[in-house]
């Protein structure tokens, strides 16, 4: 049988590691289970609670380095078929990521909102939200509800809205600028821009600026490291060299401040850049299957995972369940059911919708 996740053990290891640890920094953020957490295991709860969120850097790194390769895969099959229009190269690479990344999107976003509506008639704790509009669920449809200021339905749907973001900004570097070189320097200096003073400024963090930085550097990973052999030699040094002056400017920077998440981005950039493109030693072995069987599905679980928090959060209320211990257990099973969930949603929603080409906007 074919494997589902991809051929690289980093990537997969990542993706996995990070989709759970969202869960868990979840988990321990909201309701009765965070409280539980913060008694029963204080110290794990608070290092969950406070660098928990540091494994989207995870996200949008590996987001990068993996939407560079699929810019550069798509680019070759257009020039090996015929010349494609850059408007038109956009609109292809964008809207193909829309649709991957909607369809699992609105099923879960679906859920959730059943989920939210049973919570509300249990407990009143604001992470539940209030009952949701046309108009805010139809701003998460077209992935505008930061932008627009709407409440978030679900926990991390706002880095949906991101992705398409960062992945459409690639699509236009791409087709507008043709060489490589010039594509180098203009994702540089939206890294140095980003990572020293957008990501510094709360007030850009709906717009791909404030996330580029992360997400930037990934892209040079793969550009430094992955390129095809037509590319390298110029350009792949190039983009080493690129990533050697940030990670210089990033040290600097720490006179004046320290920002962790940064430092995180650019360590999983080196990681990705030395190992991103070793594939499994043994494929067939049962632990290179589950993890490619969770990579996957870890888009999924990061999906789904918020309205099993609902649903366990508002169980324990309705049972009136004051033991810690057995709300901690109760995380272990939102764990267990995200994944579940994620199989289903992967194989009969995102699965099916990654292979439907529209004939008007593939051809």
């Amino acid at each position: 049988m074919k494997p589902e996740g991809s051929q690289y053990w980093l990537i997969d290891g990542l993706k996995v590691f990070a989709a759970q640890i969202i869960v868990l920094h979840h988990c321990v953020s909201y309701g009765q289970l965070a409280l539980a957490a913060s008694l029963q295991l204080p110290h794990l709860s608070s290092i969950l609670f406070d660098y928990g969120r540091y494994a989207v850097q995870v996200f949008l790194v590996m987001a990068g380095y993996l939407a560079a390769q699929s810019a550069e895969k798509a680019v070759a099959i257009s020039h090996a078929h015929s010349k494609v229009s850059g408007s038109r190269l956009v609109a292809q690479l964008a809207i193909r990521r829309y649709l991957r990344l909607v369809g699992p999107y609105i099923v879960a976003l679906l859920i959730t909102m059943v989920c939210a509506a049973l919570a509300r008639q249990w407990s009143a704790d604001e992470y539940i939200g209030q009952p949701e509009t046309i108009p805010q669920v139809l701003a998460h449809l077209f992935l505008l509800q930061g932008v627009m200021g709407y409440e978030s339905i679900s926990a991390g749907v706002w880095y949906v809205a991101i992705d398409w973001q960062l992945f459409t900004a690639l699509a236009v570097i791409y087709a507008v600028f043709q060489r490589q070189m010039v594509r180098i320097g203009i994702v540089s200096m939206l890294i140095v821009a980003s990572l020293l003073y957008f990501n510094r400024h709360a007030s850009f963090e709906d717009s791909f600026i404030y996330f580029i930085g992360a997400y930037g550097l990934g892209i040079l990973a793969y550009w430094a490291g992955s390129l095809n052999a037509m590319q390298k030699s110029v350009n792949h040094v190039s983009a080493k060299k690129v990533l050697i002056a940030i990670t210089i400017i990033l040290l600097l920077s720490a006179l004046h401040s320290v920002w962790l998440r940064n430092y995180l981005a650019l360590g999983i950039a080196f990681l990705l850049l030395y190992a991103g493109n070793r594939t499994y030693s043994h494929p067939q072995a049962w632990l290179a299957s589950a993890m490619q069987w969770a990579s996957a599905r870890a888009y999924c679980a990061f999906l789904i995972h918020f309205a099993f928090i609902l649903l366990a959060n508002t169980a324990l209320i309705a049972l009136g369940v004051q033991s810690p211990a057995v709300a901690v257990a109760a995380i272990g099973l939102v764990s267990v059911l995200s994944w579940i969930a994620a199989n289903y949603l992967y194989r009969l929603v995102e699965l099916p919708i990654g292979r439907w080409r529209p004939a008007a906007l593939f051809s």
